[in-house]
């Protein structure tokens, strides 16, 4: 790996990396991976094709993505037709995200907290992504009834609300706690995840979710986009196993 810049920041050490055998961009936070992308800025990680493929399938004009990283999500939504915006905490994401990983210019940012700013804006969305992490830990507020009870009030009649929830092995609660809180905030809810796999990344749905198919890949990256292919292949979906939720 090529470092290209290293740079501490409030919210942690951002570390950009370069791979000396695909030339992809890798974008770390203390120490987690949290982007990786071709030359145009498609993402190498399944689940943000799959994330890609669910917003494009549910026909969204404006869709909102809290957690910016190297917004592979914000670019490759752009690049098929839908008005991205991002939000996130860290001024120092959208820096990298348009210097290395193609993040267009067009794609508005806002500096600010994802529950914050869907608290303060009086804007609604036809999907809301959360791909929200510090480290490697999706933050609490994230994973409450009281955040998708906001989340729920910003989306449009027939929108989406996504969530990124990481599993370390098949008995790992986070997706079902994460969707209980969904429920709990009134939304119709499904996971779509890969069980048998370790160290693996769960998309939780909430809201207008019925006509939704599992994802194919749409936009293929520069190189890895058979294994993509195959890791969306395994995914399915299945119901939310109700469990004590955070109010």
């Amino acid at each position: 790996m090529i470092t290209l810049h290293q740079q501490p920041t409030e919210h942690g050490e951002i570390t950009i990396l370069r791979s000396r055998d695909t030339g992809s961009y890798i974008y770390c936070q203390e120490g987690s991976y949290q982007s990786e992308a071709d030359s145009r800025g498609v993402s190498l990680a399944s689940y943000v094709h799959a994330l890609h493929g669910l917003v494009t399938q549910s026909n969204a004009r404006d869709a909102l993505v809290i957690g910016c990283a190297g917004g592979t999500l914000a670019t490759m939504l752009t690049y098929s037709g839908t008005r991205a915006c991002v939000v996130d905490v860290n001024p120092a994401s959208v820096v990298f995200a348009r210097k290395y990983f193609s993040l267009p210019e067009q794609v508005p940012f806002h500096l600010a907290d994802g529950q914050t700013f869907l608290n303060e804006t009086d804007a609604t969305y036809d999907a809301i992504a959360v791909d929200a992490y510090a480290g490697s830990e999706m933050p609490a507020r994230f994973r409450s009834r009281a955040f998708f009870e906001t989340v729920h009030k910003r989306l449009t009649a027939g929108g989406v609300v996504l969530c990124n929830v990481h599993l370390d092995h098949d008995f790992d609660a986070s997706a079902d706690a994460v969707g209980t809180a969904m429920m709990l905030a009134g939304l119709r809810v499904r996971i779509l995840d890969a069980p048998g796999l370790p160290n693996r990344n769960a998309i939780v749905l909430g809201g207008a979710i019925s006509v939704l198919r599992k994802p194919r890949i749409e936009m293929p990256p520069e190189f890895s986009a058979t294994e993509i292919a195959e890791e969306l292949d395994r995914m399915r979906f299945r119901s939310c196993r109700p469990l004590p939720a955070r109010s």
